[in-house]
């Protein structure tokens, strides 16, 4: 499964955290194992957005293995105009543009999982059938945007191959030839700017080699935002490229995040600052030091009133309790909103989650972070279980502590008294 499509695969590409160690806000004293088998929980695997994600992938991936182009530009091109999403948001034509080009990506980012591949490897074979693809259809924009994001998966290869993980990327021929490359595929359909979210995703994705002030970066993340206003997924992306790690500072960031939140106010309602701080506030102690908490909260609980699937659910209480909450940076007062932003796991779960999705809260411990390497995805999805599991029961302490046994239904979590080991045995947490 793609770790994360949401913004064009690599535009939320995470570096390391560096926080000073000291107790957790959330997530010390993890309670007994009695406590957890006190907890009663679907774990769906997969779960119902990751099989509607991995469908759409593999059909992209069928099309281009059978090189049925026409008919794979034909179904991105539906999906990208109908602004055709899953039910938590991530794009239809993305996932079909990802499963097009994921042979391509996954060859040259297994060449490079243990450093720098031997000279003369063929890595390039791939992206070269695909250069030569367009080439025969210089016309078709859904084919160029395909092969300038493989370009641009690329590069961010090249770049974590050389260990080069923080902010911006600063000479790195690799990754400049292929950013440059897929400028110039993309130039021509530049028309598409006024239509078509894919494009200009792709476009705005090249941001990551940012050759544009500060201002045009925004302006160009205001124009995606207002061509799928339902898509958070630029919201992160904005946030993200104005960051000081990147283009940016504090206050582009803060300014901007108000400024979406205000555009996008019919869809999320306060939540367009939420999603633009969401990425920002992870491991910047600055940022959640000057953080307006009380709007931030406010956008959460607009997000979840307004994007109601589990999916979104889990991210946001596992954002809440490991993202935020599982740290301290060594800054009071960015400790103290982190500690407020945690807390609101407390009202999420109680209010929103009906199951337990394990990769979200795996991602969620990582920072979501989409350079961590992941050598079995089934490990990372029991650790992800474990962490979940871990968390309900330290939220539902109290109640445990009375002998109530916490069963999660379609309605959310109900608490009721369980007397016998036996009935804690029958009850004991759905896998």
């Amino acid at each position: 499964m793609v770790l994360s499509t949401m913004l064009g695969l690599k535009d939320l590409f995470r570096p390391v955290r560096h926080a000073t160690p000291a107790p957790a806000l959330f997530g010390q004293d993890d309670p007994a194992e009695h406590a957890v088998d006190a907890l009663t929980v679907h774990c769906p695997d997969p779960t119902e957005e990751e099989r509607i994600r991995d469908a759409h992938q593999m059909r992209g991936q069928f099309l281009a293995r059978q090189e049925k182009w026409q008919t794979l530009s034909r179904e991105i091109a539906v999906a990208d105009l109908t602004r055709s999403i899953t039910p938590a948001a991530m794009p239809v034509a993305e996932l079909l543009c990802y499963g097009a080009r994921a042979d391509v990506v996954a060859a040259v980012e297994h060449a490079f999982v243990d450093g720098c591949p031997p000279r003369g490897a063929p890595l390039f074979e791939g992206i070269d059938a695909l250069e030569r693809m367009i080439a025969n259809a210089p016309g078709d924009p859904y084919r160029a945007i395909t092969v300038a994001q493989a370009h641009m998966d690329i590069g961010w290869a090249s770049r974590r191959s050389e260990g080069k993980l923080r902010g911006s990327p600063r000479k790195q021929p690799a990754f400049d030839t292929h950013f440059e490359r897929a400028r110039a595929i993309l130039a021509p359909f530049l028309h598409l700017s006024e239509s078509s979210p894919l494009f200009y995703t792709t476009w705005c994705m090249l941001n990551a080699q940012s050759i544009s002030p500060q201002s045009r970066l925004a302006r160009d993340y205001e124009t995606l935002i207002d061509l799928n206003p339902l898509n958070p997924a630029s919201m992160r992306a904005l946030g993200t490229y104005l960051s000081p790690r990147w283009y940016g500072s504090h206050e582009d960031v803060e300014i901007e995040a108000r400024r979406t939140a205000a555009r996008t106010h019919n869809a999320w309602g306060a939540g367009g600052y939420t999603w633009v701080m969401f990425d920002t506030l992870t491991d910047d102690p600055v940022a959640c030091a000057n953080l307006d908490v009380t709007f931030f909260i406010e956008g959460l609980e607009d997000i979840l009133t307004r994007q109601t699937d589990q999916h979104t659910a889990n991210m946001a209480a596992a954002y809440c309790t490991q993202t935020i909450g599982a740290q301290r940076t060594g800054n009071p007062k960015a400790d103290g909103v982190r500690t407020q932003i945690a807390d609101c796991a407390h009202w999420i779960v109680r209010k929103h989650l009906k199951e337990v999705h394990p990769m979200v809260w795996a991602h969620a411990a990582c920072g979501f972070d989409n350079a961590a390497r992941v050598r079995s995805s089934r490990w990372f999805a029991a650790k992800g279980r474990q962490t979940a599991l871990r968390t309900l029961a330290k939220l539902f302490r109290h109640e445990i502590a009375k002998g109530q046994h916490i069963t999660f239904t379609v309605d959310g979590p109900v608490a009721a008294d369980c007397t016998s080991k036996q009935e804690r045995t029958h009850h004991g947490t759905d896998t």
